[in-house]
């Protein structure tokens, strides 16, 4: 876990003088100089795992899978390959990726690790959260610990009664007189529950309206006054239970966390008060798609159904090279959608990211079973991977936005 320090609160009386800004920039800095003691620059972050990160990957996964504990052995990786800052700004220490590199990246993790690829691609979305609504002082702080693979960020938005939609949240948030915050509430199915070092917190801010009227449009996902919190994962009040056993992304470390009397400076709000929803709104314009994750799984299945070929000696049968041509098709379907989403060109991108999550996520449902027929007798052996990509593929469709809610931010504007 990263240290508490950062965006940490001081507890104690109201009556007492409020704690030094965690954000404030050190007075000694100028431009181009280091902090006194901090490490050499890092080596510059990759836009692609490498051969032996995905083979560290693939050995953990079956592990974490079948023990349904969270992959700390991935995460491990995952800081060591630099790929958590893919994200990154260059000019913070990352590789200043766009979204079609990092869907690319994430679809190359997702064919060896599904649990793996769901958390890089969480931990992404976060940073893409801070790099476009974080103050220069949050830049500073968040963004350098997150390059250097010191920070594993997550996303802690949805609750057990709120929906999909993220609209009648009981996660509140109060202003205290010495102008911090107070949260208190639960969230449910945060990815990295108890292995991230900081968590992106969405409360209701009850008392603070929208910095403005088109902020309370309503855009299918989240509600006016609603506000983000960053907060580390060592902060007091913020709990995380990682009991709760899923059938697919086992190794995920999904589960919730819980703030209760969790008190916070206004210097870890994310984005003016109040106006989360339309953050959110804009995230499905950013191209990341959750497709990606999709395209891996259904990839990884295509390979075992070619090792299973060569190793029975199969492809002497036309019937099965066509078959497997058919199933190599729908793969490079859907990779093609999710590339589009992130190369933003159609008239509407964001429809175009929402259609790439239904896409490929179907996709890779279709083709895991599918496979899972033609390997008959062999894939129906508990251990066997196609087993693994079948829970991991469902997943996908759960995750936020849901396929349901994907189809209702599309078919939104059809009703007003």
């Amino acid at each position: 876990m990263g240290s508490a320090d950062s965006l940490t609160a001081v507890r104690g009386s109201t009556l007492s003088p409020a704690p030094p800004d965690p954000y404030a920039l050190d007075p000694h800095m100028t431009t181009g100089s280091r902090r006194a003691g901090r490490a050499a620059p890092l080596a510059p972050a990759p836009l692609l795992p490498s051969p032996e990160v995905l083979s560290r990957l693939a050995a953990c996964a079956e592990a974490a899978d079948r023990s349904g504990e969270p992959d700390r052995e991935a995460v491990a990786v995952l800081r060591e390959s630099r790929l958590l800052a893919l994200v990154v700004p260059k000019s913070h220490g990352g590789a200043g990726a766009d979204a079609v590199a990092l869907n690319s990246c994430v679809e190359q993790v997702a064919s060896v690790n599904a649990s793996a690829a769901i958390m890089l691609f969480q931990h992404c979305a976060v940073t893409s959260r801070i790099v476009e609504n974080g103050t220069p002082a949050q830049h500073c702080e968040v963004l350098t610990k997150l390059a250097g693979g010191q920070w594993l960020a997550a996303s802690a938005w949805s609750e057990s009664g709120a929906g999909a939609d993220k609209k009648n949240l009981s996660t509140l948030a109060h202003r205290t007189p010495d102008g911090g915050w107070l949260l208190d509430g639960a969230k449910s199915f945060t990815t990295s529950a108890g292995l991230a070092d900081v968590y992106l917190v969405l409360a209701q801010s009850q008392q603070e309206p929208p910095a403005s009227a088109s902020s309370s449009r309503d855009t299918g996902y989240g509600a006016a006054g609603q506000t983000f919190f960053l907060i580390p994962g060592e902060h007091p009040g913020l709990l995380p239970d990682t009991s709760l056993r899923l059938t697919g992304m086992r190794g995920s470390a999904t589960g919730f966390v819980s703030v209760r009397e969790c008190r916070v400076p206004d210097t870890a709000r994310l984005g003016a008060p109040g106006v989360a929803a339309s953050i959110i709104a804009r995230v499905r314009n950013s191209g990341a798609t959750l497709g990606a994750v999709a395209v891996g799984i259904a990839q990884a299945a295509l390979d075992a159904a070619h090792e299973h070929a060569a190793r029975r000696g199969l492809y002497a049968h036309q019937a099965v090279r066509h078959r497997l041509v058919d199933l190599a098709t729908q793969v490079e379907t859907a990779r093609a959608v999710v590339e589009r989403a992130g190369r933003r060109t159609s008239a509407d991108p964001g429809l175009t990211t929402l259609h790439s999550k239904l896409a490929a996520s179907a996709t890779a449902e279709r083709v895991v079973a599918d496979v899972a027929q033609f390997l008959g007798s062999a894939g129906y052996v508990e251990t066997h991977p196609i087993n693994r990509f079948g829970r991991d593929a469902r997943a996908v469709a759960l995750m936020g936005p849901t396929n349901d809610l994907c189809k209702e931010l599309v078919s939104l504007p059809w009703n007003r």
